[in-house]
């Protein structure tokens, strides 16, 4: 689990409740984004199952826990959306990571499953290695959302790990833009500064 206090908007921890001073002066568009787990052992080498493979169980598994951790957040949720991948990615891998724990999650939680409200428009590198500017950079206009699924809902976006949350930010604005009444961000772990970007 992740340290107490965390800033109230994004999440990561900080010296005392509150919002940590990026939030402060760049406001992200998500309302408030939370990790279960810190990116370190066990969890680091769970991700890695789901991203190569495409373990089921373990999706599900780790669906358990994170839907009480979630209940205790107290968001009013109406849609699960998983960050989607791009094309070239989804040929390559067969499949979104995400979906793995998303789409249980959403079962266990009641609430509606939509993995085709989101969609990457523009193939973007991989995150690894780049700094938060050019994280930001690379997410720019990436994504668009279907407005017919999200209109007027409250979305929670999902991914595997948060590290600047510069993809989550992407998103949630992309589904803001196409109507959505708010978006709340939840992935499995979250990469602390220490760990270095050029790792995550």
């Amino acid at each position: 689990m992740l340290p107490d206090p965390v800033c109230e908007t994004c999440g990561l921890p900080i010296s005392r409740a509150g919002l940590c001073s990026t939030c402060v002066s760049q406001p992200p568009p998500f309302r408030a984004m939370r990790s279960w787990a810190v990116f370190e052992e066990p969890i680091r080498s769970a991700l890695h199952q789901l991203k190569y493979r495409r373990n089921l169980a373990l999706g599900d598994a780790l669906a358990g826990p994170l839907a009480g951790y979630v209940r205790q957040l107290g968001w009013s949720i109406d849609l699960v959306l998983p960050v989607p991948l791009g094309r070239r990615r989804m040929r390559e891998r067969g499949y979104n990571q995400v979906a793995l724990v998303a789409f249980p999650l959403a079962e266990r939680a009641g609430w509606q499953y939509a993995p085709r409200g989101l969609s990457r428009v523009r193939e973007t590198r991989s995150q690894v290695g780049l700094s938060a500017d050019e994280r930001k950079e690379n997410m720019q206009d990436a994504f668009r959302a279907d407005r017919t699924r999200v209109r007027g809902s409250t979305v929670l976006l999902m991914d595997d790990v948060a590290t600047t949350g510069a993809t989550l930010s992407a998103c949630a604005g992309a589904l803001l833009e196409a109507g959505a009444q708010a978006v709340y961000a939840l992935t499995l772990a979250r990469a602390l500064p220490h760990h270095g970007l050029t790792h995550v």
